[in-house]
């Protein structure tokens, strides 16, 4: 859901900085802005996977626990 829609975002504004070679041959886009958006990239990439696994563990706890005090259950959607 959201958390794909942050990975879309970077990935649109990496790719409209990319820009083709000069006329005259000099690169616009170098190694420094390739490195820093791969930097860029990764990080929202490990982010958005770190956060993925912890809507899952808190996921999983919430069910057990509906399962046994069903009150909880508005409770659990509110945070997931």
């Amino acid at each position: 859901g959201v958390l794909g829609i942050y990975g879309l975002i970077i990935a649109v504004i990496i790719g409209n900085s990319v820009t083709p070679i000069s006329a005259d041959g000099k690169p616009y886009y170098t190694a420094f802005k390739g490195f820093a958006h791969l930097g860029g990239g990764l990080a929202c990439g490990l982010s958005g996977l770190a956060a993925g696994m912890a809507i899952g563990i808190v996921g999983d706890y919430g069910v057990r626990a509906a399962a046994e005090q069903p009150k909880l259950y508005v409770g659990m959607v509110l945070i997931l």
